[in-house]
C-alpha cells in the first residue's frame, strides 16, 4: 500500500511568474506530472522533512565521489548513444543511481533541463559536485553535438584517476596501519604496564638503570602528553579542513611536498600524470586551449605546476608554443617538454599528453609498489626495535637484582 509524502515545489507559470507551494503525492515524479497538467513548469520538487526525519538524516549524508560521477557519465553516454533523450536519461539516472545524494542532485539537474537550461549550465549550479573539467567538457560536447563521446571521455578520465588513487591507497594502507598499531601499543605499555613495574621497582629499592628511568619518566608524562596530542590532532584536522586548500597554505605546502625525500618524487609524478591526463582530455573534447589551461592549473593538485601553466597561458595568448615555457620549470622533466613540443609540431598534442599520462600512471604504480616493498620490512623492524627496547628496559632492574643475589 503506497503512502503519500508531502512535497514542496517551485514552478513557473505561462506568464513567467514563479510560484511556491506544498502538495501530497506518492512520489516526486507524480508531483511533477500533476504540476505539468496544471500548466506549470516544475523548477524544484523536494520532500518536506519533519523534525524527526531531519534529525535522523543530519550528518549522515553520503559524499559524492569521483567514482560515482564516472559511473554516471558512462551510463549517461550509453543512454544517449542508444537514442534516449537527455531528459529521459537523467530521469532514469535520478531514480537508479546508487548514491542517494547523487540522485538528489540529478533530480535538480533534470528540473533545470525541463526549465530550458543546458546540461552544462545545470551542472554549474552544483560546483561542489561537478568539477570544472566536467562542466567545460560537457559545454564543449553540447556545442559540437558529440555529448555522448564527451561523457565517455569524462568517464575514462575519472576512472583512471580513481584507479590510480586506489592503488596508492591500497599500497600504503598496510604500513600506515602497522605504524598506528605500533604507536598505540607503545602508549598502552607506557600508561598501563610500566606503572605496575614502577611500583615493584620502588618496593625493591636501589637505583634504576638509565633506560628504565627514561621509560618511567615517559610513563609519568603520558597522562599529560596523550590529552595534549589528542587536542592538537583534533585542532590540526579542523584547521586543515578549514584552511588547507587556501592559496596561502598551498603556496607553502606544495613546494615542500615536492622536496620530500623519496615521496617528493612520487608527488611530482602524480601531479604530472594528472596534468597530462586532464589537459589531453580537455583538448580532445574541443575545449579552447586557454580555457583548458585555466581549468588544469586548478586541478593538478600542485601550486608549482599551476604557476608554470600561468606562464604557458601568457605564451599561448601571444601566439607562442606550449612547450617553451615549461622548459623553464624543474617540475617538468625534459621528456614531457619534448613530447609536448613534438605533439605541437604534428598537431596531436592531446595524443602526446595521453601518452605522457599513461607513462606517469605506470611510473606512479611501480614506484608505489617499490615503496611498499621497502616500507613493510622497515616498519616491522621499527616495531620490533621499539617494543623490544621497552621490554628490555623494563627487565633490566630484574637482571641487576639477580646479579646481586648471585
Amino acid at each position: 500500500m503506497s503512502t503519500s509524502t508531502q512535497y514542496a515545489y517551485k514552478v513557473r507559470d505561462a506568464q513567467g511568474r514563479f510560484t511556491e507551494g506544498k502538495v501530497e503525492a506518492a512520489s516526486e515524479a507524480a508531483v511533477a506530472d500533476k504540476l505539468r497538467a496544471m500548466g506549470y513548469v516544475p523548477l524544484q520538487v523536494r520532500p518536506v522533512n519533519t523534525g524527526m526525519q531531519r534529525e535522523i538524516h543530519l550528518g549522515f549524508k553520503k559524499r559524492i565521489k569521483a567514482k560515482d560521477l564516472a559511473v554516471f557519465a558512462r551510463q549517461f553516454a550509453t543512454m544517449i548513444d542508444a537514442g534516449l533523450t537527455m531528459l529521459r536519461g537523467l530521469t532514469i539516472m535520478s531514480e537508479q543511481a546508487d548514491n542517494p545524494e547523487l540522485r538528489k542532485v540529478l533530480r535538480g539537474v533534470k528540473q533545470d533541463i525541463e526549465a530550458g537550461q543546458s546540461l552544462s549550465s545545470a551542472f554549474t549550479k552544483w560546483p561542489n559536485v561537478f568539477p570544472p573539467l566536467m562542466i567545460s567538457m560537457t559545454r564543449a560536447g553540447e556545442a559540437g553535438g558529440f555529448l555522448d563521446t564527451t561523457m565517455r571521455q569524462i568517464a575514462d578520465n575519472m576512472e583512471a584517476e580513481v584507479k590510480l588513487r586506489g592503488k596508492i591507497k591500497a599500497a600504503l594502507t598496510y604500513p600506515t596501519v602497522v605504524f598506528i598499531m605500533a604507536i598505540l601499543m607503545c602508549v598502552a605499555l607506557l600508561m598501563f604496564v610500566v606503572p605496575v613495574f614502577q611500583h615493584m621497582f620502588e618496593d625493591l629499592g636501589g637505583e634504576l638503570p638509565l633506560p628504565t628511568r627514561i621509560l618511567v619518566m615517559l610513563s609519568a608524562a603520558m597522562k599529560y602528553l596523550v590529552p595534549l596530542f589528542v587536542v592538537a590532532t583534533v585542532g590540526f584536522v579542523w584547521w586543515w579542513r578549514r584552511y588547507g586548500k587556501t592559496e596561502q597554505v598551498r603556496n607553502v605546502v606544495d613546494p615542500l611536498k615536492l622536496k620530500l625525500p623519496v615521496f617528493g618524487n612520487l608527488f611530482q609524478k602524480l601531479a604530472l600524470a594528472r596534468f597530462a591526463r586532464n589537459l589531453g582530455t580537455l583538448l580532445s573534447a574541443g575545449v579552447p586551449i586557454l580555457q583548458a589551461l585555466d581549468i588544469v592549473s586548478d586541478t593538478t593538485g600542485s601550486v608549482v605546476i599551476g604557476r608554470a601553466l600561468n606562464e604557458v597561458k601568457e605564451s599561448v595568448r601571444t601566439g607562442e608554443s606550449i612547450a617553451a615555457p615549461l622548459a623553464h620549470h624543474d617540475v617538468f622533466p625534459s621528456m614531457v617538454v619534448q613530447m609536448i613540443a613534438s605533439g605541437e609540431e604534428s598537431g596531436a598534442v592531446d595524443q602526446m599528453l595521453r601518452k605522457v599520462a599513461e607513462f606517469y600512471d605506470s611510473e606512479v604504480e611501480s614506484m608505489t609498489e617499490a615503496l611498499t616493498a621497502l616500507i613493510e620490512p622497515l616498519m616491522i623492524a621499527f616495531l620490533g626495535a621499539l617494543v623490544g627496547s621497552m621490554i628490555v628496559a623494563l627487565y633490566m632492574p630484574m637482571f641487576k637484582i639477580y646479579d646481586m643475589i648471585g
